[in-house]
């Protein structure tokens, strides 16, 4: 990383102002003033999100605003309502007021003598997902975006549910969210109403878990916010950008598909990052892309990106497995237009342990061939199988499948004699049966090497429940076959000669995945089974694609580092008991941001625990701690949740306590029964 000491704008920094809602409540902000908007307006840039300006996005806020501003840009950093030094509690996410109160701010910005009534708006994760749902919205002043690992989807492709089923990740998120809501607001910024906010927030904000598993199909609770719902309403222009290793890509695909509007998209190999800080590398100059994107959008500089590619991904070359990378080899692709007409699709019979191309798929079967075969995964299916959505801070990628395909059926081609390239989202059309009204399956791509080593290209999941629907799911009839599609996450991907694709096919894919209520078998019937993969040759203009700048900041926060940070994933298995857990480490370290005097320490642990084929004894455990501090002003913050289940239920135990100076102020309880639904 680069860090750019000289910018062509000098800065002043604004560290808060409060923009007023129409309901009468205030939301704080930070804004990176160029000298010169004082007296020449400028385009501004709106980053809304939940995170706490004040603190914990104060290094990532310097690095990204202070650069923008520092090329003609006012930025404007605001913490959400009930989040920060913000009034008010948050209560769920992406909700309507959300939305209306982005739409206040957006228009309080245009109106400021420093801007000149153009707004644009970019985020990463929450702040990708609102930039979507409030460009829906319309407000007059917001000409452009800039969405980062988002959602159009908030049902079928986010942290909650992926296939029908319901993933690790939801617990993992809201236990995110839970540590987040019960933070004070600083008293500097909020003066002596502090503690009662903070209690109020405590009090008020609610368990968002409770929340999501009221809602184990696609309701309208999902919908509401979900802008594949009204893609039509969306009329400013949008940058989607992703990664392979992030757990939104497929969200871009989509979006160049069904906008109707100026729209480019990027994928590179990087997890929930920011691409110039991203991991698996290449990272990339994402902040100076991000100033070309804006100079032709708000200041009408007729600089040519609108002439590049609609869609550029990175075609990963082969590697061997790890849960862990630097960087990903590969090379920079690019498509005029999505859906592109230069992916093909290109179909795979399943037979007995084999994938053949379908033109070669034997006319007559043999008679000792099985017409199917049925499988009931061990639970230790999944241990390998790495976060739904990585963050690249931990070893948290997929490791070699070689183990997880001892508890699966699979299906290997024969050595390619060519390299193979895809690109686009691969899908598996299977006939299967289950011996219980609820399964489900785990579908992996892999790329098998020579030496035998397996490393996870994509996957998909199932609950078979949700076969023709998640609005209304409808539990298997036992024995009765039925033909199912499971979509696989797009990905660009070389297979290089000499190598193999196999496909795996488990039952169970914890703790990724939420297991079924009980164990089933599901038996796959050969004849009709095939692999859809979007085919790719390599295309002449590829070569021409001008290269990405070196990745670039400002200059970075004043820390001082007082603890250093852990992060890990540890397997466990108890042979005597026949447990088996995964423990993940997550501890940001302690540390004091010099400007504010502010000493922070944050940490996660989460657990997921199972007993032998027990599918009742699934466990979830989380625990999080948060301390702020600085002279005269000491508070902590410590949350547990558990997330066990019944065949018929599930049982969400949960606390929060907080201290102010080592006294505990304040306690509070939740215990929730909630019925499976279909899952």
């Amino acid at each position: 990383m680069q860090i750019v000491e000289s910018l062509p704008d000098q800065v002043r920094i604004i560290e808060n102002v409060f923009i007023p809602m129409r309901d009468g409540k205030q939301l704080a902000a930070r804004i990176w003033l160029p000298e010169q908007a004082e007296s020449d307006p400028l385009p501004s840039i709106m980053e809304y999100i939940p995170y706490r300006k004040r603190d914990i996005t104060r290094g990532r806020d310097a690095g990204n605003h202070a650069y923008m501003a520092g090329h003609g840009y006012v930025c404007v950093r605001v913490d959400m309502r009930g989040s920060g030094d913000s009034d008010g509690v948050l209560t769920d996410e992406y909700t309507q007021q959300e939305q209306d109160d982005a739409v206040d701010a957006i228009a309080w910005i245009a109106e400021q003598p420093w801007c000149n009534g153009k707004v644009g708006m970019m985020g990463i994760s929450w702040g990708g997902f609102n930039s979507l749902q409030v460009a829906a919205k319309q407000p007059p002043a917001l000409k452009a975006i800039i969405s980062l690992c988002s959602s159009d989807d908030l049902y079928a492709d986010n942290m909650h549910y992926m296939g029908g089923c319901l993933l690790g990740d939801n617990l993992s998120e809201a236990t995110v969210m839970f540590a987040f809501n019960a933070l004070p607001p600083d008293p500097e910024i909020v003066g002596d109403r502090w503690r009662e906010m903070w209690f109020d927030r405590m009090e008020n904000s609610g368990l968002w878990i409770d929340q999501w598993l009221r809602h184990q199909r696609r309701d309208e609770y999902w919908t509401t916010s979900s802008v594949c719902e009204y893609y039509s309403s969306i009329r400013c222009p949008v940058y989607a950008i992703g990664g392979w290793a992030d757990g939104f890509t497929n969200t871009v695909f989509r979006l160049m598909e069904h906008l109707d509007v100026p729209r480019k998209g990027l994928i590179g190999p990087w997890g929930h990052k920011y691409p110039h800080q991203g991991l698996p590398g290449p990272a990339i100059g994402f902040l100076q892309e991000a100033i070309r994107w804006w100079d032709y959008w708000l200041k009408d500089e007729p600089n040519g990106i609108m002439d590049e590619p609609m869609l550029r991904a990175w075609q990963q070359d082969s590697v061997p497995p790890d849960n862990s990378y630097e960087d990903r080899p590969g090379r920079w692709i690019g498509e005029p237009e999505w859906p592109s007409t230069n992916v093909q699709e290109r179909d795979y019979a399943l037979l007995p342990y084999q994938l053949v191309e379908e033109s070669e798929r034997p006319s007559v079967s043999d008679d000792e061939t099985p017409s199917s075969m049925g499988l009931q995964s061990p639970l230790s299916v999944g241990l390998a199988a790495g976060k739904w959505c990585s963050y690249a801070a931990t070893p948290d990628l997929p490791g070699d499948q070689r183990e997880e395909d001892g508890g699966s059926l699979i299906f290997s081609t024969p050595a390619l004699t060519k390299p193979l390239c895809i690109f686009g989202t691969p899908t598996l059309t299977l006939d299967v049966s289950s011996n219980k009204p609820q399964a489900m399956l785990a579908v992996r791509l892999s790329d098998v090497a020579p030496d035998g080593k397996s490393t996870r290209v994509s996957y998909g999941l199932l609950n078979l429940a949700h076969r023709d629907s998640s609005a209304h799911p409808e539990p298997l009839e036992p024995n009765c076959r039925y033909r199912v599609t499971v979509q696989l996450n797009g990905i660009a991907q070389q297979f290089p000669a000499g190598h193999q694709l196999r496909v795996s096919v488990s039952t169970s894919y914890w703790p990724l995945a939420w297991l079924p209520p009980e164990p089933a078998q599901v038996d796959i019937h050969f004849g009709n089974c095939q692999l859809h993969l979007p085919v790719r040759e390599p295309q002449m203009s590829d070569a021409d694609l001008a290269p990405f700048e070196e990745p670039e900041s400002a200059l970075p926060l004043d820390i001082e580092l007082l603890e250093r940070s852990e992060h890990n994933w540890l397997l466990h298995r108890d042979l005597a008991t026949k447990a088996s857990s995964l423990e993940v480490v997550n501890d940001q370290g302690r540390f004091r941001i010099v400007d504010t005097d502010t000493e922070i320490h944050r940490s996660a642990n989460e657990y997921y625990r199972t007993i032998d084929d027990d599918f009742t004894s699934a466990r979830g455990e989380t625990m999080t701690e948060s301390c702020f501090a600085r002279d005269g002003w000491n508070t902590q913050v410590y949350t547990r949740t558990t997330l066990s289940c019944t065949k018929d239920t599930f049982i969400i135990h949960a606390q929060l306590d907080a201290y102010e100076d080592e006294y505990r102020v304040f306690s509070k309880n939740w215990e929730s029964v909630i019925p499976r639904d279909n899952v």
